[in-house]
């Protein structure tokens, strides 16, 4: 599941607008927002993909840590679990505190 972060509707991982306010999901899930704080964000290196422990092979070969312009979009769209992808954004911080 995916949620838009414009009215907090929630919609299946392979819908790309928002059955509620028709915002476009790549651009305005909270996924698709959070990675582009972390990517204009200097104090983040990289980004991590979490992944949950019963996730499906396809969110558990992306697990990992990635340069912030190779980060893979979630959700994936090869997810086959029961519940959709359920992996998360984590910031690598260089600096902790100004």
């Amino acid at each position: 599941m995916q949620t838009c972060s414009c009215c907090a509707t929630q919609s299946p991982d392979t819908a790309l607008v928002c059955p509620s306010c028709q915002a476009d999901l790549r651009e305005f899930s909270v996924s698709a927002i959070s990675l582009k704080k972390f990517q204009s964000n200097p104090r983040v290196s990289m980004v991590k993909i979490s992944v949950a422990a019963d996730a499906c092979p396809t969110c558990q070969d992306s697990r990992g840590t990635y340069a912030k312009d190779q980060v893979p979009t979630l959700p994936h769209p090869g997810c086959s679990h029961d519940h959709g992808c359920r992996c998360t954004y984590q910031p690598v911080l260089n600096q902790m505190f100004p």
